[in-house]
């Protein structure tokens, strides 16, 4: 199940936000009558095909190992947070639709048609977020039920079940947070090509309008990240006190930056900043925090476990630093010269931003899951209880499996990737050589086609 969610959410920036983006740059176009903006647009559009595509394989596989893997839980909590998973399951079959119809509506619509069949695109989106976060954050804080005398839950409230206490901190910071990282990884890309001396409008434009989306929205995640976070230290103290390793409740708690905790309760390396701890989860050093000895060892986090989550924890909040400095620098230059900043180390850092909001992503994840430990529903049922009993040798022969597809899927991705990039850049040298680009490009948006390939029912859709 690890391997599995690590592999399927570093899709799923591109699932939520890559639509959004995209239509963004299309209104651009139309707006502006600007043919480069409308070509960018085509071309994303086609990625986001694709890794609509991936993420079918893999979102498929998760939902089966729901049930094979998790018995336990769905069996007896199925009735309680399983809208969620419905939820996403419509959003899906919605999505597939709109990215069906956005896509042959290129060059068959007319242009603001087009345009408009595709603005429901990203509200689709973010209804599967709605629905996958809606359910992730009930397993953090379960309401919307009681237990019977045997401890089954009954009297589902389906609206309390869906809107729990880590609900709205969760979702806004997972919308924010794959939407800059669509935006920073697709201006990565950009990034390169212009280190490489690519400085043409379509490079400048291609990078220009996802990193000033990200940019704007970074120093709004940074603020998110610190609300959830403090949602966190008042919903689930455990987990709080096991992402910033704190061993026993106290006042004026230091803050540590990475260290590990030992099971005696000790910390050893990183760096000790005095009193920040209790400081931030409360704007007072005299707040208290409570430690993981506030609950018997079994229902707390091991000492390993608690240095995963805080180290994940860190690296999310170090990533997040560097990215506001990354975006002041850039609207700095913005804001003097009107451009893009000069120096190439501006877009070297852009280059690797995209990199590295992936990895707070799966830091993000870690903190989430690992952090809840020992619990799959928080205070409620352990994850023991809710594990299949599924002998190991299967269990090894299933992830081998699995393993294999994710390779050869993940593998086909980046291949296919690349070859849609080196084709459109060798129709943008066609285009540079007076070549007709159309003989490689294949659709121009909004464009004429050559008459042998035209036929009376493209002509009418054109007109």
């Amino acid at each position: 199940m690890a391997f599995t969610l690590a592999s399927h959410i570093l899709l799923v920036p591109f699932g939520v936000a890559l639509p959004g983006i995209t239509l963004l740059m299309h209104y651009r176009g139309l707006r502006k009558g600007d043919a480069v903006a409308l070509l960018l647009a085509r071309r994303w559009s086609a990625v986001m095909a694709v890794q609509f595509a991936i993420g079918i394989v893999t979102g498929t596989v998760l939902s089966f190992e729901f049930g094979l893997l998790w018995p336990g839980m769905m069996g007896r909590w199925g009735d309680v947070f399983g809208l969620g998973f419905g939820v996403e399951a419509w959003a899906f079959f919605l999505e597939a639709i709109l990215i069906a119809i956005y896509l042959y509506g290129w060059r068959r619509l007319k242009p603001w048609t087009h345009f408009w069949l595709g603005l429901p695109l990203p509200l689709t989106a973010l209804m599967g977020a709605f629905g996958i976060v809606a359910a992730n954050a009930w397993m953090n804080t379960p309401r919307g039920f009681t237990l019977d005398a045997s401890g089954k839950p009954v009297n589902v409230n389906v609206r309390q079940a869906v809107f729990t206490p880590m609900f709205g901190p969760e979702y806004w910071h997972f919308v924010v947070g794959v939407v800059l990282t669509a935006g920073y990884v697709v201006a990565g890309v950009y990034a390169v090509g212009l280190l490489r001396g690519r400085r043409d409008r379509y490079h400048r434009l291609g990078f220009t309008v996802p990193f000033t989306v990200a940019a704007i929205l970074t120093p709004v995640q940074f603020m998110l990240g610190d609300s959830i976070a403090r949602s966190v230290f008042h919903k689930q103290p455990v987990k709080f006190a096991a992402t910033e390793i704190v061993w026993n409740t106290d006042t004026h708690v230091p803050e540590y930056m990475f260290g590990r905790l030992h099971p005696d309760g000790s910390i050893s390396g990183g760096i000790k900043i005095p009193q920040l701890d209790s400081i931030l989860a409360g704007f007072s050093p005299d707040t208290k925090v409570t430690g993981l000895t506030s609950v018997p060892a079994s229902d707390r986090p091991t000492a390993t476990q608690a240095t995963i989550a805080h180290w994940a924890f860190d690296i999310m909040v170090t990533i997040g630093s560097l990215l506001i400095l990354l975006a002041l620098w850039y609207g700095w230059c913005w804001l003097r010269s009107r451009g893009l900043p000069k120096s190439r180390w501006f877009f070297r850092c852009a280059a690797v931003a995209g990199a590295a909001c992936l990895l707070t992503v799966e830091c993000g994840w870690i903190t989430t899951e690992v952090g809840r430990q020992p619990w799959i529903v928080y205070q409620n049922m352990r994850v023991s209880e809710a594990v299949t009993g599924t002998r190991a040798a299967s269990l090894w022969t299933m992830f081998g499996i699995v393993v294999v597809v994710y390779v050869l899927v993940l593998g086909s991705f980046v291949a296919i990737l690349l070859k849609m990039s080196r084709r459109w850049r060798l129709a943008d040298e066609g285009v540079l050589a007076g070549a007709l680009a159309e003989d490689l490009e294949g659709d121009t948006p909004y464009g004429p086609r050559p008459l042998s390939t035209t036929t009376g029912a493209d002509r009418g859709g054109d007109e």
